[in-house]
């Protein structure tokens, strides 16, 4: 009977993760889950889950909800959020992406303490990023890991975000400011050359590519000065704040994921009791 309920719970556990990140997807529905006794608990302990796609699940619902400026404080002190997170990056038996996803959401959570006006600067970059998360688990991507000379403040950043965000082919990106790098999820088509020539292009930040050799040491690779021709999104959309952010249609809506259905708060209920007798007892 135990065999069988061990060989029960995974399908269960990844069927209720999936709901949560399917509910956290929808702006309206983030700060209730946040807000529910057992919903954020119950995503940290997935965290720890040892089946992965649970914890990659996990980690996007996580990642939704940390769109949400007001539920960063509390996701942040959390009990165990944080350390998680760092569990999750660090295990060497993390795949690659999942490892980025949570940097991402640690980076995120770290800096909601940031001053005003950084977090002014933050939400614009994260809304102006939010078209590409979305895509940031298609297969046929590459990652690529840049070296920024030059990266050392946020209207650097700045700089360097916009000329990333011009690029048709690029997914996602993820600044890590200390180091001075950019990870940077691009379509497989796309050359990383492009990346180097868009960087050049603000004429105060040079890139290079960080890679591994096969002793497993990061070595720096400088791309070559030759300008690679960059094709250019040419009609990216004006991001309203986030509160204002329009909707799908009510009426077309998918039922599970509905703002304002009552599905959605029967799940958080269905849900919750699911962590209760998973993880407490």
């Amino acid at each position: 009977e135990k065999m069988n309920s061990a060989m029960s719970e995974e399908p269960d556990a990844l069927s209720v993760v999936n709901q949560l990140r399917d509910l956290a997807a929808d702006p309206l529905n983030r700060r209730a889950i946040v807000q529910d006794q057992g919903c954020l608990p119950g995503l940290i302990l997935f965290l720890d889950h040892p089946n992965p796609p649970v914890v990659h699940s996990a980690l996007l619902a996580l990642r939704y909800l940390a769109e949400c400026r007001v539920n960063r404080e509390k996701m942040k002190s959390e009990l165990g959020m944080m350390l998680s997170l760092q569990n999750v990056i660090q295990k060497t038996t993390t795949p690659g992406e999942t490892k980025l996803l949570a940097s991402e959401v640690y980076d995120i959570l770290q800096s909601s303490n940031m001053s005003d006006m950084d977090n002014v600067n933050e939400m614009n970059y994260r809304r102006r990023k939010a078209q590409f998360f979305l895509g940031s688990t298609n297969k046929r991507a590459k990652t690529v890991v840049l070296h920024i000379d030059g990266l050392d403040d946020s209207s650097r950043r700045n700089l360097c975000e916009e000329a990333l965000l011009k690029i048709k082919g690029v997914i996602s990106f993820t600044f890590q400011m200390a180091v001075q790098r950019c990870v940077v999820r691009i379509r497989s088509d796309l050359k990383a050359e492009a990346l180097a020539t868009a960087i050049a292009s603000t004429k105060v930040m040079k890139a290079q590519q960080v890679v591994k050799s096969e002793s497993g040491e990061e070595m720096l690779v400088p791309f070559q000065d030759t300008p690679v021709e960059v094709e250019q999104n040419t009609d990216l959309p004006e991001y309203l704040p986030e509160d204002e952010s329009p909707t799908k249609e009510q009426d077309k809506a998918v039922s599970r994921v509905g703002s304002h259905s009552e599905g959605a708060a029967s799940w958080l209920s269905t849900a919750a009791n699911f962590l209760s007798r998973s993880f407490y007892w």
